[in-house]
């Protein structure tokens, strides 16, 4: 595939912010910003080098003893500040997502605003946290960890820098941030934002750069002390490895293979929509996508013919177009990876549905995937057992209640699963016996304060609410005797 320039002017980013102000990368490296709705140039950014790095980290090191002593009002402050000053560039975020990333309008705005509301929702749980406690002659407080650094991935770039920087903030900690170099333009126009909230100096660093260059200085600078990060399981766990070496503290969210369990009391007229949806998220782009849809053998034709119906619904096209539902893949690697996973399910045995292999008809100029829906599929399949990241669904079939519960988990994955059914004291049994970190009933639902994280290969800690605020703190306790040795 040959990359054409826009017309349009092509943005170029050559800073990094470090202690506060803009400046000029050190780094030399420039990568295009490629448009995935027709692979045009819309940019180009320098992206930073251990140099960079290690500038950012000795701001943040300077500034955490100071503000690591701020007060719970004090904190409470800036994450207003940070959350009125991100607030007014709703508009320009969103616009900044769906140009360079190509999430369709409508869950773009959903991301954007779900980064945004993360400042409120930390500044809530930081006052249910007690700081300090005490008993006897025994004092506990809750001390920041230190200078952390906080990689996020490209697929929801304002909510995962967001989400973590508001935690790190309301704990007390200064921040070293590494956003995909994919999402510049996006990084760009949020930093702006959290400029405009007037920080204390050396509180937020961000350096753009790649995760063997900048991440991989992160992760061994003794000076970082906790890394919070957001991506693949093979880079959380050379992350757990190297870190190893200097006790980082670590929170990994590492994906999921998500099953949506549809119960044989289900009104499928409902659940198939709404377990489509959960599938399609994001353009299929999303960790918690529920790729898996497992349903009762006996139902199973029904489910075939209602699928296929609902499915002319989710329409392809210009993710800037609020009636699109699947909008184009982040680059050209994924969309290769994701055309691999379609011809491996047709390998194995999988029957295609409805979609299948290449570029919907009409998209063939950006990185375009046709909607695909695998039936006949066993769980050992490649495409049930990997995350693709893409709009491919596998529908399995089970035999009863404990039939479905072992199929959906047995799996390496853990972080998000769904269960869809109409009886739900039933639903909630089914629910507990799942092995994930967040379950869901009958729909798509979310709570700001509930955890969000993984069991087994999906990661290690949990983010959001005063669980997010307490994986940046470290109780510290005091005795005092009551005599002299």
């Amino acid at each position: 595939m040959n990359t054409s320039v826009a017309k349009d002017t092509i943005q170029t980013i050559t800073t990094h912010y470090i202690a506060g102000a803009f400046v000029e990368s050190h780094g030399g490296e420039v990568v295009d910003i490629i448009r995935p709705t027709d692979r045009a140039i819309i940019g180009r950014v320098t992206l930073a080098d251990e140099e960079d790095t290690r500038l950012a980290i000795a701001a943040a090191r300077r500034a955490f003893p100071s503000y690591s002593q701020s007060s719970k009002e004090e904190r409470t402050h800036i994450l207003r500040r940070l959350h009125a000053a991100t607030s007014a560039r709703v508009d320009d975020l969103t616009t900044a997502m769906v140009e360079e990333y190509g999430g369709v309008v409508q869950f773009s705005r959903l991301i954007v605003q779900a980064g945004i509301n993360a400042f409120q929702a930390a500044e809530i749980a930081l006052q249910d946290i007690p700081l300090e406690s005490s008993w006897g002659t025994t004092s506990v407080t809750q001390e920041a960890v230190g200078v952390a650094g906080l990689i996020t991935a490209w697929n929801a770039n304002a909510l995962f820098i967001c989400l973590k920087l508001a935690s790190a903030v309301a704990a007390g900690c200064t921040v070293v941030i590494k956003p995909s170099e994919l999402c510049s333009l996006q990084t760009r126009v949020l930093l702006e934002a959290l400029h405009a909230a007037d920080l204390p100096k050396g509180l937020l660093n961000v350096v753009i750069g790649r995760g063997d260059v900048v991440g991989a200085e992160l992760v061994r600078h003794p000076d970082v002390d906790k890394i919070s990060f957001t991506g693949s399981v093979a880079v959380g766990q050379h992350i757990m490895r190297e870190g190893a070496a200097t006790m980082k503290r670590v929170t990994l969210e590492l994906g999921g293979k998500s099953p949506t369990i549809v119960l044989d009391d289900a009104d499928l007229g409902q659940a198939i929509p709404s377990a489509l949806i959960m599938a399609f998220l994001n353009s299929g782009q999303a960790c918690a996508a529920g790729t898996r849809l497992l349903v009762p053998n006996s139902r199973l034709d029904e489910v075939k013919l209602i699928t296929k119906d609902v499915m002319r619904a989710f329409a392809v096209g210009n993710p800037a177009d609020p009636k699109t539902a699947v909008g184009p893949m982040v680059s050209l690697n994924q969309y290769e990876r994701v055309q691999s996973y379609i011809h491996k399910g047709i390998a194995e045995g999988a029957e295609v549905l409805v979609g299948g292999p290449g570029h919907p008809q009409g998209f063939e100029a950006g990185y375009f995937v046709k909607p695909t829906v695998f039936v006949n599929v066993k769980n050992a399949m490649t495409i049930a057992q990997e995350e693709i990241f893409g709009p491919v669904l596998s529908i399995i079939a089970y035999d009863t209640d404990e039939d479905a519960i072992q199929i959906a988990n047995d799996s390496k994955y853990g972080l998000h699963a769904a269960v869809i059914g109409t009886d739900l004291p039933r639903a909630r049994r089914v629910a507990t016996q799942l092995r994930a970190g967040r379950v869901v009933i009958n729909n798509m639902a979310d709570d700001p304060q509930a955890p969000w994280g993984g069991f087994k290969h999906s990661g290690v800690g949990r983010e959001y609410g005063r669980y997010g605020i307490e994986a940046y703190l470290e109780p510290r306790a005091i005795l005092e005797a009551k005599g002299v040795f």
